[in-house]
């Protein structure tokens, strides 16, 4: 088979074929892009994952698009399976009408379709989510699904726990739909859709009017990366911090939003809209490693 996958929830899937004895005839990726405080050019997380599993690197393609003679080079090669795990580019209908493409996909499909369900599914609060085994149409995450695997989500678990967790679901029941795969016969999807847009720079900062349950979604959705954001009074510089980490406090309070409320440990408490109010536990500055929000704010000569 050949598989198409490029950042870090795509490698549980690679070693998992290649531990199963699935011969990986070419791996697809994206390109290497500028990444750090240097800038270099850095290959996909795939890419490097490949290399350190002996792949030759004749055998590992990196196009920009799936176009022109890239397209007309896979349609051509005779392996009939394509494993699409978080590739980053849409598969043209040419080539998921040819191959028959499996994707793994982490939302209750057709709940949370598109590029970021992960982010969404905490943003939305969901306290339940599944990992899905599926085919690959011309549409954007509509082909039917072979297996769901269930999973609850915890009103504390972060972006990147839930990140991990589901890679390695995914990882699991794709070799076991993979080795079974003469018996089963996908489902199609039955409901109504929802849609999960990439996440953009304006969905970080924290608008303290808004009620705690909302404020501590957005947190724990964009933890660790690429993080929510609040800037501090302006007494204090204004200085936007990284909000990390955080719970609803059980306490109603009359005060005005964004007023720090007290200290706690290693929490600082801020009010929020309708009487609510939260609990960041950690913060972190700019060009600064992360520490809890006690220690932050001390280092930022807060006061109460």
């Amino acid at each position: 088979m050949i598989f198409m996958g490029s950042p870090t929830f795509a490698v549980p899937s690679l070693v998992a074929l290649k531990n199963n004895g699935f011969e990986l005839a070419r791996i697809y990726t994206q390109p290497p892009r500028k990444a750090g405080r240097g800038q270099q050019l850095t290959p996909t997380a795939v890419h490097q994952a490949a290399v350190n599993m002996g792949v030759p690197e004749a055998d590992i393609f990196t196009p920009e698009k799936l176009r022109g003679e890239v397209l007309e080079d896979l349609l051509a090669h005779p392996c009939p399976i394509l494993v699409v795990v978080a590739y980053g580019l849409l598969l043209p209908k040419a080539l998921t009408d040819a191959k028959t493409c499996i994707n793994v996909h982490p939302s209750m499909l057709p709940r949370w379709r598109g590029p970021a369900p992960l982010q969404h599914t905490l943003l939305a609060g969901d306290t339940e989510t599944q990992v899905c085994i599926m085919q690959l149409d011309a549409g954007m995450d509509t082909g039917p699904v072979y297996s769901r695997t269930p999973l609850p989500v915890p009103a504390d678990m972060s972006y990147g726990q839930l990140h991990d967790l589901t890679a390695a679901i995914g990882a699991e029941e794709l070799v076991t739909v993979l080795q079974n795969f003469s018996t089963l016969t996908p489902q199609a999807q039955s409901g109504t859709p929802t849609l999960a847009p990439k996440i953009l720079p304006e969905h970080r900062p924290l608008d303290f009017t808004q009620p705690a349950n909302v404020l501590h979604n957005q947190i724990r959705a964009l933890s660790p990366t690429p993080a929510a954001t609040w800037a501090t009074p302006n007494e204090l510089g204004g200085e936007v911090l990284k909000v990390l980490k955080s719970e609803i406090a059980p306490t109603p309070h009359a005060a005005q939003p964004s007023t720090v409320l007290g200290t706690n440990g290693p929490a600082i408490t801020l009010a929020c809209g309708h009487g609510t109010a939260l609990h960041l536990l950690a913060l972190q500055r700019p060009g600064r490693e992360k520490g809890t929000a006690s220690e932050v704010w001390r280092g930022l000569n807060g006061h109460l």
